[in-house]
């Protein structure tokens, strides 16, 4: 017979986890002397003791512990470990999920922006307000190229940093290939 802590040293369980498993019923001592309280545990039950502590490491449930081990069904022990390995996956689902959700606080990833090239027949807009007349007029300047694949393309240039817009969008050469670019 082995004491509570000779047993406790050779199953890696504490003296105050085999008191919880004895009052669960779930690993009772072979002996518990009646003057004093001690429990004595038998050398046979190390094993049952350690598929305790690896089941327990594992985080399977007390109760579904304790079921595994009275069930002489192997396919009812297969059944209850699958089962924990379902909760087990489940919990890393969320988990990963809420990984994945803090990296984005942290590190956003910039909104796709859809960018749409188009041929635009020339048009005269009319209502042009006289602000824009007279800031486009000291601003900037009409220009006009050709695309590497041979069509005129017109837009606007500024004047102080040399940039091109093309259907409302900054460029430095011109849709379609091709940068040369003449004032219209």
């Amino acid at each position: 017979m082995l004491s509570i802590g000779e047993f406790s040293r050779l199953t890696h369980l504490s003296v105050r986890t085999l008191r919880r498993y004895h009052e669960a019923a779930l690993l009772e001592p072979a002996v518990v002397d009646e003057t004093t309280g001690y429990r004595y545990y038998g050398v046979d039950q190390i094993p049952t003791a350690q598929v305790i502590h690896r089941l327990r490491e594992l985080d399977v449930p007390l109760n579904d512990v304790q079921r595994i081990l009275r069930t002489p069904d192997p396919g009812v022990r297969a059944a209850l470990v699958t089962d924990h390995l379902q909760r087990l996956e489940d919990v890393l689902d969320r988990t990963r999920a809420a990984v994945v959700s803090l990296r984005r606080l942290l590190r956003p990833d910039p909104a796709p922006i859809d960018v749409e090239l188009r041929a635009e027949p020339a048009r005269n807009d009319e209502a042009v307000s006289a602000s824009w007349t007279t800031w486009a007029a000291k601003n900037s300047r009409t220009v006009a190229g050709s695309r590497s694949d041979g069509r005129s393309v017109c837009g606007v240039m500024s004047r102080s940093c040399g940039l091109a817009a093309w259907e409302g969008q900054a460029v430095d050469s011109l849709p379609g290939g091709g940068s040369r670019m003449r004032g219209c």
